[in-house]
Order: C-alpha cells, then structure tokens, then sequence
C-alpha cells in the first residue's frame, strides 16, 4: 500500500497492490479498530514539496527500458563523471525497494558552492522514493520525525554543520540510518509534563552534499562519493529549469511505483563473492545496490567502480596517522629494537614531529595504539610496550595500512604477569 498525490486535483488516495492487482481507496482498515488515511493534500510538508510522491503507478517497458529513462533524465540536468551517473541512476531504483534490505548505502556528493551540488540533488532527488528535501539550514529536530512518518528518502544539500552539537545530532542520524534496527532515541514532552523515550526511525537512502569531508571517518566510508569540479557545465545542460523538469519527473516517478509494486517482495540475494579483494566497508556499502542491477555487464561496471572505491581508500589510509605510527613500529622491529612506547614515541617525534602542533608524547602514542589500532601496550621491566601476543593483530594492521608484513613482535613472552595501561 502506498500513497499518491495529485497535485491539480488537491488529492491524496492509498494506491493497494494485492496479488497482482491495483486499486485505489480514500483509506483502508487494518484490524478491528485501526482505520489508515494518508497524509492530507493540505499538510503543509506536501504542499511545500518537502515530501514528493507519485500521483498514480504507471507501467514501463522493462527495467532496463526503466534505467535507462532514469539516466537519461539525469544526464539531461545533471554534468558528473559517468561512473557516477550510471551509479545514480541504480541508486534511485534502488532507493524505491531499499526497505527490502537490511542496509543502505548513502550517496554524497562533495565540492565547492557553484560546482553542481544542489543541482544534482534535485535532479536526482526528485525521483528517489517518497523524497524528503531539507538543507543544512534545517533544524535537526524535525528531521527525525519527518523520517519516522515518511520512511523515505533523506535528500540532504550544505551537510557541513557550523555548530558542533547540529553535527552531533546530524551524524545521529546519518550513522543509525544505514542500518535496520537502530533507531535514534529522543525524549518527547507528555501532556502531563513528562519526558518519555520515543524511538524514531531514520532507516532508508540518503544523498546528500557537502563542502568538505566528514570528520566521523565511519559515516564517511558510508558514502559512493562523487568529487565535484569547478568547471563549465555541459553546454546542453540548461541553467535553469524548464517547466517540463517536473512534469517529467513526476512522469518517471508513476512508473518507478509500478516497479517498487513489482519488485518489492522479490527475491534479492546478497552475493558478495563477487566483491572479493575489496575493502569490507566498500563491498558492505555496494552489495545491496549490486542485488539490485539486471545484466552481468552493468554489474561488472559497478564493481570496477567498487574497486577503485577501494583502492582509493587503501591509498588514503596508507597515508594517515595510524600508517604513519605503524611504519614506525615496523622499522624499529626490523631494525631489532624494543617496542616500547617511549621509543616509538621518541622516533615518531624525530620523523614526523613537525607535522603536529600539539607535542608527541608516550601517553598520546599509546592512546592511539589503543583507540585507533586497538593495540593494548602491557609493562614489562617498567616500561610499556606492544606485547608478542598483538603480533596477528599487528599482521593484518600492516596489511591493511600498506606498510608491509613482520614476524614475532616485541619484547613481552606470554606467561610473563602484564599490567595493561590506565
């Protein structure tokens, strides 16, 4: 069952798909008692387009006759690399039975002001399931009960928040959103002045755009992002909309409910054995999307695209504080040394001192052993340092950060009584 909004005519009317057939009721009951309506014409997030809707299913050729419309629509507004376009417009279909997974992965779009940003998210946007259109001058409270009531999808513009506490509860919903069954819990004002906890859910596709990276690195994997340049557009590209942007999105809209009709309860396997050799949290992110394309050599595109995902993230980590910090620790065991935490500390200080502005200390490394490389220092002989039973865990960290492979690590033997760091 879904809802449908006819915008000349002022109306809302549930759309019920029911073994194989449609039809169309002012409201429907459920069991004894419970009676549903949609939301009115006159509510003011529908009158507004905050929330946009189909008007009614419409058929479609095939699916790939489907895609192929989408893109075009998207190519015609939007100027992003091609990998990007064909990945947005699988997005979208994907976006209309996305409540058949159990996690999404978001769409971001990166850049400075007058590269594209708002252009693309609307283009793209207009299409997406039940899109719910807010900017970064939105206050974060409504957002959560937007998406509580909607279940759509969280179109996002200027995602860079200037006040740490909006970030804070931003992030809130973008980090419990990509997952099912982690809704954000927020306290809501009784009539009798009390405070009850209320679980909201903020589940579903959410494209968004911002100027700069996240600061939270796990949101930030989250995200198929698209770097946008400051560069002429397409000289066929329209710089502003013509009147025919929404009739034709609207138009697509109608046949992309026909195909959630259709689609939603099908079959959609997760097969990730084709996303071997890439990042974890990149084949995590492209899986569902991927259960979703018809046709080997779409697939195939998608996944060369997830490896250069992977590769680029693999090439950014090689380059961070915590590759930094382990290619220290490699060569301090290839050149024998002890692994203890102040001499770690004293050559981290003598290759890369410089860098910081606040001062390498024992306690700040083996804070980031810890926190960052969830490596626990122990005290041998009164000093701290990286114990032999951390060398498989101390192997894959290598692996991953690029900075090679070592034997047996430290000074520590096991059976010797170890005090972990306060």
């Amino acid at each position: 069952m879904e809802m449908v909004h006819r915008k000349s005519e002022r109306l809302t009317r549930f759309v019920v798909h029911h073994d194989g057939q449609l039809r169309e009721v002012q409201a429907v009951t459920t069991v004894p008692g419970v009676r549903l309506v949609p939301f009115s014409a006159a509510n003011n997030l529908i009158t507004h387009d905050v929330v946009v809707f189909a008007s009614e299913p419409q058929e479609y050729a095939s699916t790939e006759a489907l895609l192929a419309d989408v893109r075009a629509y998207i190519h015609r507004y939007c100027d992003v690399s091609e990998g990007f376009e064909e990945i947005s417009a699988h997005y979208v279909l994907f976006s209309w039975i996305y409540d058949a997974f159990n996690e999404v992965p978001y769409l971001r779009v990166r850049g400075d002001f007058g590269t594209g940003k708002s252009r693309f998210l609307l283009t793209v946007g207009s299409l997406c399931y039940k899109a719910i259109f807010a900017s970064g001058a939105s206050t974060v409270s409504p957002l959560f009960r937007i998406l509580d009531a909607c279940r759509g999808t969280l179109i996002m513009d200027e995602c860079d928040f200037r006040f740490s506490d909006e970030r804070a509860e931003i992030v809130k919903i973008l980090n419990n959103g990509n997952a099912r069954g982690f809704p954000v819990l927020r306290s809501e004002s009784t009539p009798q002045k009390e405070y009850d906890p209320r679980a909201f859910h903020v589940f579903g596709p959410k494209i968004v755009a911002t100027r700069g990276l996240f600061t939270d690195r796990a949101l930030e994997s989250r995200c198929i992002t698209e770097e946008m340049e400051r560069r002429s557009p397409r000289p066929d590209i329209p710089l502003n909309l013509p009147a025919s942007f929404a009739e034709e999105a609207l138009a697509l809209r109608n046949q992309l409910l026909r195909f959630r009709f259709r689609n939603l309860v099908e079959p959609h396997t997760l097969d990730t054995s084709s996303l071997r050799g890439i990042e974890p949290r990149i084949a995590q992110i492209f899986a569902p999307l991927l259960a979703t394309i018809e046709g080997e050599a779409a697939k195939h595109r998608v996944i060369a695209l997830a490896r250069r995902y992977s590769e680029k993230l693999a090439a950014e980590r090689s380059l961070s504080l915590e590759a930094e910090l382990l290619a220290i620790i490699r060569t301090l065991h290839d050149d024998g040394l002890p692994l203890s935490i102040k001499v770690i500390a004293d050559k981290f200080t003598e290759e890369h001192g410089a860098e910081y502005r606040r001062p390498v200390t024992p306690r700040w490394i083996g804070g980031l052993l810890r926190s960052r490389l969830s490596l626990v220092p122990v005290k041998s002989h009164g000093t701290f340092v990286i114990p032999t039973t951390e060398t498989p865990k101390l192997k894959q960290l290598f692996d991953r950060y690029r900075v090679g492979d070592v034997g047996d690590v430290g000074d520590v033997e096991e059976d010797q009584k170890t005090e972990r760091l306060a």
